[in-house]
């Protein structure tokens, strides 16, 4: 529950406190009679093309994070079914397909533990990836059909497209300049609001908030969603991995069933 309150409200909590620290500055200004620039038209117009603006930038950020809610789907779905495809190879042998799960199992700790601690290194993924790629080339060697070997190896295409796109979402960030432009936009909307003057205190007061509040709270959400596979105390907008939390336990009752069916056979 604490969870779900601090990454619903932290950005939003984030963006009052930084509103407050604003608001003390428009306040010294107003009060020694600087607020000279008058509302009209051209300052409607100005905030309205600002947020705009940044509703656009916030749209495009948030398609590419709808993309990356797929991969703890995805990767739990390919890895599932590499586990589940070795349980049904016709080997008379099973000391092959026990290495084969073992490494699957592997691999799957080396993708979730490495998410979830923020440490994603292709490299480490790639090399328990090359052990089950051995195993599907000693399957091969074992006469395992052809068209068995080639569902593996889709598989664990799958599985290397999904970790690469991963990897290039956390290394590179979205468009630099798109960034800047909110940046610049949020920055002249809060600057003009300093300047701008109301007759009336209160209304000109909760126009700062509000504006303010909405503007900052969107370029944090912006700057949190950029790297969805960022998970910690300030990570606010990250993707859910649950998908592939659960599938160790499934991976544990599977294989106790399968101890359990050979124990019995014997």
């Amino acid at each position: 529950m604490e969870l779900a309150f601090r990454k619903k409200w932290g950005i939003m909590a984030k963006a009052v406190l930084i509103m407050l620290g604003l608001l003390v500055i428009r306040t010294i200004i107003d009060l020694a009679g600087y607020d000279i620039i008058p509302v009209n038209r051209v300052v409607g117009a100005f905030i309205t093309g600002a947020i705009f603006t940044i509703a656009i930038i916030f749209t495009g950020t948030f398609t590419d994070f709808k993309e990356s809610e797929k991969v703890g789907s995805e990767l739990a779905t390919a890895l599932k079914a590499l586990y589940n495809d070795s349980r049904v190879l016709p080997l008379a042998d099973e000391k092959p397909l026990l290495l084969f799960r073992s490494h699957v199992r592997e691999l799957h700790r080396t993708i979730r533990d490495s998410l979830l601690e923020n440490r994603f290194e292709l490299n480490a993924v790639n090399r328990a990836m090359d052990r089950i790629n051995d195993d599907i080339r000693t399957l091969a060697f074992l006469n395992v059909a052809p068209p068995l070997i080639a569902k593996l190896r889709n598989e664990m295409g799958a599985i290397d497209k999904i970790c690469n796109r991963i990897e290039v979402i956390i290394r590179t960030d979205f468009i630099p300049a798109a960034y800047a432009l909110a940046e610049i936009a949020t920055g002249g909307v809060i600057l003009l609001l300093f300047f701008l003057h109301m007759d009336n205190i209160f209304e000109s007061t909760m126009i700062f908030v509000i504006v303010t509040t909405m503007l900052i709270g969107l370029l944090l959400l912006i700057h949190d969603m950029d790297n969805p596979f960022e998970f910690g105390a300030d990570a606010y907008a990250d993707v859910d991995l649950e998908s592939l939390v659960i599938l160790e336990k499934y991976f544990d009752e599977q294989d106790a069933v399968m101890e359990s069916s050979a124990s019995g056979t014997a």
